[in-house]
């Protein structure tokens, strides 16, 4: 099929999809995800995407079958992913261990990846055709838990496309199944055994939440869904070292030093965020972000080798009108508190809602999810053609709520410099006025007290929208 945008058409050319099952025996049994693994808000399929250059190293080798055959050996280890899910009492999911296997397509494309640009980074033109939904194949429960598809460019480099079911895994885990996949490829042994252990995040009896969880609220839709879907626009920001130092500059001195990068970036998101939408002064806006629970006071609960999902959704609220006029470390602060709270208890506390609460969807009227998707490694895999040139989401506003979530991801920009993208997916209008707030905070505030010569150099004017 022939796919455009404005700057890039080619060709797509899929063979039919085949499933891959486990390239040797696998138990049949049936396996009960956590209770952080079934809520709502992870009830979908994530679309990433690898980019590879070609490798003179590799002689020519066909990256499709090398591929394939990785993955059925992979999934010996991490057979559940080889299942189908099914939806037990009370609306718990387990995983059916059927080994029936994974959907794999191979395809080429008349592009060289040089086509794509110097900054690779979402939207990507014609992801559709690159991650092709097999019909059939979108749904929850019965349905094939990973889809792949790897084309072949002209150039002889190759893209490998893929969608999982969140519930199966978050990024990381995913990311530790791809590894195996890698190291099968290149020959070796997967260096980190997979661990299922989701009993280690299941309700206490009886449930007995600690927290408010304000991020599940039932929040009544009476002013219209968060973003309408008429005349959206996808564009992606790039931050790079000089920024983030810009951004950092508008926040209280006693902030400065003591907030991380994801903090200063999703507090300076919401407020510009919330200013773009111009809703009303009294409605309470959130901004929801995900929290990974490993090594974060609570490694003695999960174990290296865990791949279920390990997350935690805390929600910073404010009202608009003091969002929007107030300096952008109130926004900051409020994000720093509430990612602060989670712990052990925490995590504890969210599975023991969830079976209290009926596995409810964190709350998208009016809100916002930030992920910070940097560490987590999608441009690290090496399947033998070196490590990708990007790796990660397809775009912004993924899942079941278009432009409710976005991320923090590594990139770098036409010049080479190293940084990191936010996509984001908000209609036209709301979209010229974010880079016109963004735009505000990525100018440094100017420190008076400075010599003349150094006040200069700060207003020099910092490109932030790529």
């Amino acid at each position: 099929m022939a796919c455009s945008t404005a700057a890039l058409r080619f060709t797509v050319r899929r063979k039919p999809a085949v499933l891959v099952p486990p390239a040797g025996p696998t138990p049949s049994e049936m396996k009960r995800l956590s209770d952080i693994d079934d809520q709502d808000g992870l009830r979908f399929h994530v679309p990433v995407v690898q980019l590879f250059r070609s490798n003179a190293a590799m002689g020519g080798l066909d990256p499709a079958p090398v591929i394939r055959a990785a993955v059925a050996r992979a999934l010996v280890y991490y057979y559940p992913f080889a299942g189908r899910l099914r939806e037990l009492e009370g609306r718990k999911l387990a995983v059916d261990c059927t080994g029936e296997g994974v959907l794999f397509t191979e395809a080429d494309a008349d592009v060289r990846l040089d086509h794509f640009g110097d900054a690779l980074h979402p939207p990507f033109p014609c992801i559709e055709e690159l991650v092709f939904d097999v019909p059939g194949s979108s749904a929850i429960l019965g349905t094939p838990l990973l889809l792949l598809q790897l084309t072949r460019l002209a150039c002889g480099g190759f893209i490998l496309a893929m969608r999982w079911n969140h519930t199966m895994a978050d990024g990381q885990g995913f990311v530790q199944f791809l590894n195996a996949v890698a190291e099968l490829a290149r020959g070796a042994a997967p260096m980190v055994r997979p661990v299922w252990g989701r009993e280690l995040l299941q309700a206490r009896d009886p449930p007995r939440p600690g927290f408010a969880h304000r991020e599940y609220d039932e929040v009544p839709d009476t002013k219209g869904v968060i973003v309408p879907l008429d005349d959206m626009a996808h564009r992606s920001f790039f931050f790079g070292s000089g920024e983030v130092a810009a951004m950092r500059s508008h926040l209280e001195p006693s902030l400065r030093n003591r907030t991380t990068t994801f903090e200063v970036l999703t507090g300076c998101v919401w407020k510009c965020h919330t200013v773009a939408l111009a809703p009303d002064a009294d409605e309470e806006m959130r901004m929801i972000f995900v929290v990974n629970a490993r090594g974060r006071k609570i490694g003695a609960v999960i174990p290296e080798g865990y791949y279920g999902n390990a997350l935690a959704f805390p929600a910073s609220i404010a009202t608009a009108g003091d969002l929007c006029a107030n300096p952008v470390s109130y926004a900051v602060q409020l994000v720093k508190k509430a990612k602060g709270e989670v712990n052990v208890e925490y995590m504890r506390s969210v599975a023991d809602f969830m079976v209290q609460r009926g596995r409810p969807h964190f709350t998208a009227v009016r809100a916002f999810l930030m992920s910070d998707m940097t560490k987590i490694g999608f441009d690290n895999v090496d399947f033998g053609w070196g490590k990708p040139v990007y790796g990660g989401p397809t775009k912004g506003g993924i899942g079941a709520i278009p432009g409710v979530i976005s991320f923090l991801l590594r990139c770098k920009n036409a010049k080479e410099e190293d940084g990191t993208v936010v996509p984001m997916f908000l209609p036209g209008p709301a979209m010229d006025r974010f880079a016109e707030e963004m735009a505000k905070l990525t100018r440094p505030v100017v420190d008076v007290a400075a010599p003349a010569w150094q006040q200069l150099d700060m207003c020099r004017p910092i490109k932030s929208a790529l």
